[in-house]
């Protein structure tokens, strides 16, 4: 569904840099669209994927909820945010400038199109 905003993404941003740090992991790249988001993060073997993402959906969900009333009528039918699904790739075989520039080329809702 198309949920997110501008706002909505900017402070998601925040949250999820916050649960990357406490996996000792770093958020180097985000955006997103109304719909999605993309993250490109640096974290240690020892984390796994699985667990990362399951925190970064909970919490931000969590926290987004209690932060903006206005996306509870997001929740409704399944009283969640995300859906269950989601894509994690390693990048050991692109260049990371062309993962960089996919992430920014997000349609990211309430900027204008062109971009620097």
């Amino acid at each position: 569904h198309k949920v997110f905003t501008d706002r909505h993404l900017t402070r998601m941003e925040q949250i999820m840099r916050d649960v990357c740090a406490d996996f000792e992991a770093e958020l180097v790249e985000f955006n997103g669209e109304n719909n999605h988001v993309h993250l490109r993060v640096n974290f240690p073997p020892k984390v796994a994927v699985a667990r990362l993402v399951n925190s970064l959906k909970g919490v931000s969900s969590r926290r987004l909820r209690q932060e903006f009333p206005d996306l509870v009528r997001h929740y409704y039918r399944a009283n969640k945010l995300w859906s269950g699904s989601y894509f994690a790739g390693s990048a050991g075989g692109a260049p990371l400038s062309v993962i960089k520039q996919y992430i920014e080329q997000q349609n990211r809702p309430g900027q204008s199109t062109a971009r620097a």
